[in-house]
């Protein structure tokens, strides 16, 4: 027996593999316990504040139930080189120095041991677990700065003010860029044509905003209202008109043990139904409608939202077997089939060429707090295209007519936002702000215009690699003890960020690591130090890498 062998291998050292393999498919959960002073990033960057987790941490996070509305993975790594990897959602229990993994269908709990830095961890699991695409997003969501008309026209988005919203943008010197129209263009959910009321001419409407150099992206989900015809063919087969035969009943996902009643699906808008995008026919209808879009109207791409883990976890019936994280990257794929798209509820979405943006954030400077944090852990988790929200947040209720603003926060979010290779507007500053905050705010932007170039380089390069654009300071100088740091970031490995983000500052320390470095001000530092900057709200400190 111990001479048999089978293709070359003996065959008791292939039964030992065999069921070691067997044992590790089935094993229920993976405790890893943390080396001394070790700190970790990842699982969903809803939790970026609290990291780098570390022995002292207490934390559960529960992929199986929720997504957190923003990037998520199984997936672990830390400033050891150590990485933990699941292929399929797990809950997570941080606390005592160990991290409990337990897959949600007991798959295969992976960790990789490189023995260096957080640097190598993610190059590692990059390369193993999602290998980059080669390709970034359209050059233009880094040339200039993204509007989005969510903030200024809520529900009540009409061809007249989102040409106003785009005009004012240019009237007070700012650049065109991508415009994304947002909710409320469309007659309804699932009904994705203009509003006919609010929109005279909206391929004109398109035509203009190109003329003023915008490119065009449209809000679209994958939600479907209940009293439309588009639900009445998904849920009776009605015919598409007089001389089409009737269509078979599905698309949409149904009540639990009742495949053909479509459920009502609770989300931010009320109650819908949702695409069944495991039915051929509902993948074919819905790439048919943004295949029509770009035609008839000439828009360049889309935003993609809606699709929240929590949408689909809730045992609705599916055309084929499906996990509820199979369900969200279904939707997922609709990005890939277009030239210029925004998304943000990317579970296992990691290496793509799509711009992502963090979840809504609220007129806060908590909130601001946590962009960086956040930003950070996005990236580490997979995904090198980040965009940190809105500027001053995209609560639109916040920013109402009458409704107080802090103008002092808003400027040092369109600072923060300048400088992270992305930065979105929504509420206009020539509304919210006075003309002294308004100058800064254009200021601000040309001051990014400076860099425009670099950060093109720059997401073309992380397309290739699958890096993040925005780092942390452990990620590019190990070992310094720089984990902790969270108030800073890198751009690439050339450029080090250090906005202020708390209320009433006028200057902040700012952590340089080694180098030569030239900074806002003209003034060369040499790093490592630690050193006091003077900052007024008409300043964003910032410091370039000229030598190492």
């Amino acid at each position: 027996m111990t001479n048999a062998t089978l293709r070359g291998k003996p065959v008791v050292a292939l039964l030992i593999t065999i069921v070691a393999a067997a044992l590790q498919l089935h094993a229920e959960s993976r405790t890893v316990r943390m080396l001394p002073g070790e700190n970790w990033w990842g699982c969903a960057n809803y939790f970026g504040k609290e990291m780098p987790f570390t022995s002292a941490t207490k934390l559960t996070v529960d992929l199986t139930e929720d997504g957190y509305a923003n990037q998520y993975a199984s997936f672990l790594l830390s400033d050891k080189g150590r990485a933990i990897w699941c292929d399929d959602l797990a809950r997570f229990e941080i606390a005592d120095g160990a991290i409990v993994v337990e897959p949600a269908r007991n798959a295969l709990v992976e960790l990789a041991e490189t023995g260096g830095t957080l640097r190598d961890a993610f190059r590692h699991a990059s390369k193993t677990w999602f290998p980059p695409s080669g390709k970034m997003p359209d050059p233009l969501f880094f040339s200039a700065p993204q509007y989005n008309t969510w903030c200024e026209l809520i529900h009540f988005h009409s061809e007249k003010g989102i040409l106003d919203y785009a005009k004012a943008m240019l009237d007070n010197g700012l650049p065109p860029g991508v415009l994304m129209i947002d909710n409320s263009w469309q007659a309804a959910f699932g009904t994705w044509r203009f509003e006919a009321s609010r929109f005279n001419d909206p391929k004109g409407m398109v035509r203009k905003l190109h003329d003023m150099g915008f490119k065009v992206i449209l809000w679209m989900v994958p939600f479907v209202t209940m009293d439309t015809m588009e639900y009445r063919l998904f849920s009776r087969g009605l015919a598409v008109d007089d001389s089409a035969e009737p269509q078979p009943v599905g698309g949409l996902l149904g009540m639990p043990g009742k495949k053909d009643d479509p459920a009502a699906v609770t989300w931010w808008c009320g109650k819908s139904a949702l695409l069944d995008l495991t039915h051929p026919r509902a993948r074919e209808w819905f790439k048919g409608v943004c295949d029509g879009l770009m035609r008839d109207y000439d828009v360049d791409g889309f935003k993609f939202d809606g699709g929240h883990l929590i949408f689909y976890n809730k045992g609705y019936e599916t055309h084929r077997p499906a996990t509820p994280g199979e369900q969200v990257m279904e939707y997922a794929k609709f990005n890939l089939l277009y030239p210029l798209c925004e998304y943000r509820n990317a579970w296992k979405f990691q290496g793509q060429p799509v711009v992502e943006r963090l979840h809504d954030k609220h007129h806060t400077w908590d909130a601001l707090r946590k962009l960086i944090p956040d930003l950070v852990a996005g990236g580490l988790l997979g995904h090198p295209f980040l965009c940190p929200d809105m500027i001053a947040g995209g609560s639109a209720k916040e920013f109402l007519k009458g409704a107080p603003l802090d103008q002092e926060l808003f400027v040092r979010s369109a600072q923060l936002h300048a400088l992270c290779g992305m930065m979105q507007f929504s509420a206009s500053p020539w509304r919210c702000l006075d003309a002294e905050k308004q100058q800064i705010v254009r200021d601000t932007v040309a001051q990014r215009q400076k860099f425009a170039a670099r950060f093109v380089e720059l997401a073309a390069e992380c397309g290739r690699s699958g890096e993040p654009m925005i780092r942390n300071l452990e990620y590019c100088f190990p070992g310094r003890g720089y984990a902790g740091v969270k108030d800073q970031f890198m751009m690439g490995d050339f450029l080090l960020v250090a906005p202020v983000v708390e209320k009433g500052a006028t200057s902040r320390k700012v952590v340089i690591p080694p180098g030569k470095w030239l900074g806002d001000d003209g003034k060369t530092v040499v790093g490592p130090a630690e050193i006091e900057v003077s900052a007024p709200l008409s300043r964003l400190p910032h410091f370039v890498l000229t030598a190492r």
